[in-house]
């Protein structure tokens, strides 16, 4: 794990290592971005309409999730993909996919609005995902079950980052009650359900009528994040064929990075990567903390 940090640094999550199939036509002067619904909710949307207005190119939303957004990038299929999540370098079908991190985001914990539960510690997320947590007074709230929300499969980009970093094992199993195929049925089920309570994006979660809970007495806020002092964050990526990339790709990532491009992120409520860039190392107490023997391990 401690190798992705590396390699986050040195701005490259993974090397074209096998022939990559060229990337669409960009004609009429637009190009086609999916991926990461948490990206796109992050920076991408702001940064898409900045950008036509500057150069008249179009740049067509599609969600799809982080695993879309990477291997359909490696395909051809799409000109850029969305990222919240390293590519798996031991999958072939992600080998190719060239990731520039943008932005910092949060995995936070939310619940409905009317529960009166306000914090959770991080041995307590652990013991909610392992089931050992299964009842609200556990965490100071009413005797009632606990309904936990959790996604689908093992390499969504939440819920592959919270294995990393919270476990420190990708093939851990989780208890959910309910599992969703993608954040947003996951986020829309804790606003319904009183019982309910879910991790996903800040970028994503902030924009839901739920209540976001501390971790460990610290907020999500974009000064904690962007200090390091909130405890799970994780790189928001843009994903490319790298060297391969249409011209008008690399043009729209030399803006993502440009100042311009970071007032955008920075005033979407995001925090740019360039300016958190000692988050990278701070990433190595992530892992140390998440391979520490815990309560529930």
């Amino acid at each position: 794990m401690k190798s992705n940090i590396l390699a986050v640094v040195l701005f490259i999550v993974s090397v074209p290592v096998q022939v990559i199939a060229a990337p669409p036509a960009t004609i009429g002067g637009e190009m086609i971005w999916a991926g990461c619904g948490i990206t796109k909710k992050a920076f991408m949307k702001e940064l898409a309409r900045a950008y036509e207005a500057k150069t008249g190119i179009k740049i067509t939303l599609q969600g799809g999730g982080a695993t879309k957004g990477i291997r359909n990038v490696v395909k051809g299929e799409i000109n850029i993909g969305g990222a919240c999540r390293a590519t798996i370098d031991t999958d072939p079908r992600e080998r190719g996919a060239y990731q520039v991190p943008v932005a910092w985001d949060a995995l936070v914990v939310i619940v409905n609005k009317k529960n009166p539960v306000d914090s959770i510690t991080f041995d307590q997320l652990k013991g909610l995902y392992l089931g050992k947590i299964n009842n609200w007074k556990q965490l100071g709230g009413p005797d009632q079950p606990i309904d936990l929300y959790t996604r689908q499969g093992k390499i969504s980009g939440v819920g592959r980052t919270l294995r990393e970093i919270v476990f420190a094992n990708f093939d851990q199993d989780f208890r959910g009650k309910f599992v969703m195929k993608s954040s947003g049925p996951l986020e829309k089920g804790v606003v319904k359900n009183i019982n309910g309570i879910a991790t996903t994006g800040i970028s994503s979660a902030k924009r839901r009528d739920v209540k976001i809970l501390k971790l460990e007495g610290h907020a999500p806020s974009y000064e904690n994040i962007k200090s390091g002092n909130y405890l799970l964050y994780r790189p928001l990526y843009l994903v490319t064929q790298g060297a391969r990339s249409d011209p008008k790709v690399k043009d729209f990532i030399t803006f993502a990075l440009s100042r311009q491009g970071m007032e955008i992120i920075r005033k979407a409520g995001t925090v740019p990567y360039a300016e958190a860039i000692h988050l990278v190392m701070k990433q190595v107490e992530q892992y140390e903390r998440a391979a520490q023997k815990g309560l529930y391990r």
